[in-house]
């Protein structure tokens, strides 16, 4: 059992005097749907033609906290009621929440997916049914009771996976391959590592769409606000070339750090809402699988993470990657969803635990001991709310003159001190 405070007793302390901060704002393209339930009747006229009167239609709905798809979703079943079909919805997300058919139930219940607030019934389960097998003897599986209905729809957001590159990353086509087939398809692929997901998933994909009952995906594109930029209902035959088409189109929304170099990188939460990561590799240049692909553009020296977002319920995925954290977080970690998520995905190192510091203070401080050659006052620090939410941050004063020359960032303050609670914990937000 971890100690709840551990002393670090090294002559002089571990607090040198920081530098003063300034509020930065960072520029993305904004650009965002204006009426979601619009786009999405208009992208449902396009299979109109499908008599869907009294046909079942199990609707794959994942783990991720995607901002605006519980209205994407209230929409399409909208639109599927309107057409006589009887939706329903089912956790599509591997071995998430906890490995098991009611922890699925309660990770969709925390991002608003009930029956009254989306107008259709929740049904998770387990069970799969074996659609056939791919190379390295690998079976491919379905959710049984998705096979079970008439149509199957997956709603899903495009975007750059966490710990691979390929032509498919987090999208349709891993959906259908991972999501879709619940644990045990979760299992049999991250088995075989995700060094090997650029031939998997595509064959895996394949099979899926083969032989099962897919009427359409639901594609989504984020801008850097989480607010979807683009929306698209893709036929089975599409989803390969759209599933490709869009990551790209992706790619060019996520966020980013505009920093050539940071000492210390401040992130004040990760969750499984924020990353598959728990922090966007894409952002930090971490990934947990070690896999290439990941250079971010900044060189960031050390790594302090602060907490756990509410949602992620305790699953401190991604910790490893960070080189300090601290006691509020360790003490909120469910260590059986973690190691469930860790252990199916193989990726040990995503759940591995830095040093643990007692208070906020103590953790900056550890963390520029590890800067070698960087005096505190001088140092070059970033503080974020999280990896997706990153229009606004802050850095200290040294990279004043750095801002200022960037035609992307703009400084949105004076120059202020970091302010602790009597307890060492940082106050303030980064909005």
């Amino acid at each position: 059992m971890l100690p709840s405070s551990i002393p670090i007793p090294i002559p002089g302390g571990l607090h040198d005097p920081l530098p003063r901060f300034v509020e930065v704002g960072q520029k993305f393209d904004l650009s965002a749907l204006s009426d979601i339930n619009a786009a999405v009747a208009e992208q449902f006229q396009r299979f109109s033609e499908v008599n869907l009167t009294g046909k079942s239609v199990a609707i794959g709905v994942g783990s991720r906290g995607i901002k605006q798809q519980p209205e994407v979703v209230k929409a399409l079943i909208g639109e599927l009621k309107a057409a006589g079909a009887e939706p329903f919805i089912i956790p599509a997300m591997g071995s998430h929440g906890g490995g098991s058919a009611e922890g699925q139930t309660a990770v969709l219940a925390s991002y608003g997916y009930t029956e009254e607030n989306i107008g259709a019934p929740i049904r998770s389960s387990l069970e799969v049914v074996e659609l056939g097998r791919i190379e390295r003897d690998v079976p491919v599986y379905c959710d049984k009771l998705a096979m079970e209905a008439d149509h199957i729809i997956m709603c899903n957001r495009v975007k750059p996976h966490t710990d691979f590159r390929a032509n498919h990353e987090s999208g349709l086509i891993k959906m259908v391959a991972i999501g879709m087939a619940k644990h045990a398809g979760a299992t049999a692929l991250h088995f075989h590592g995700m060094g090997n997901f650029k031939t998997l998933l595509p064959a895996a994909a394949m099979v899926f769409l083969e032989k099962t009952p897919t009427l359409f995906g639901v594609a989504m594109v984020e801008n850097a606000e989480e607010n979807l930029k683009h929306l698209e209902f893709v036929a089975p035959d599409d989803f390969f070339h759209r599933d490709a088409a869009l990551l790209e189109m992706a790619k060019t929304s996520i966020p980013r750090l505009y920093f050539d170099t940071v000492d210390v990188l401040i992130i004040d939460e990760i969750g499984k809402d924020i990353s598959g990561a728990g922090m966007d590799p894409n952002v930090t240049g971490r990934p947990p699988s070690s896999l290439p692909g990941f250079e971010s553009g900044v060189a960031i020296n050390r790594i302090v993470v602060r907490d756990l977002t509410k949602k992620t319920e305790g699953n401190s995925t991604g910790i490893g990657a960070a080189d300090v954290t601290t006691q509020r977080l360790v003490q909120k970690v469910d260590w059986t969803k973690i190691y469930v998520n860790i252990v199916t995905a193989g990726v040990l190192e995503g759940a591995r635990l830095p040093i643990v510091a007692n208070t906020d203070r103590d953790a900056i401080g550890i963390a520029l001991r590890g800067c070698f050659g960087v005096t505190s006052e001088s140092s070059r620090i970033v503080r974020i709310k999280n990896t997706l939410e990153m229009t606004t941050v802050w850095a200290s004063e040294p990279m004043v003159a750095d801002i200022e020359k960037n035609q992307d960032q703009t400084l949105l303050s004076e120059p202020f001190n970091l302010e602790f609670d009597a307890n060492d914990g940082l106050t303030g937000q980064v909005i």
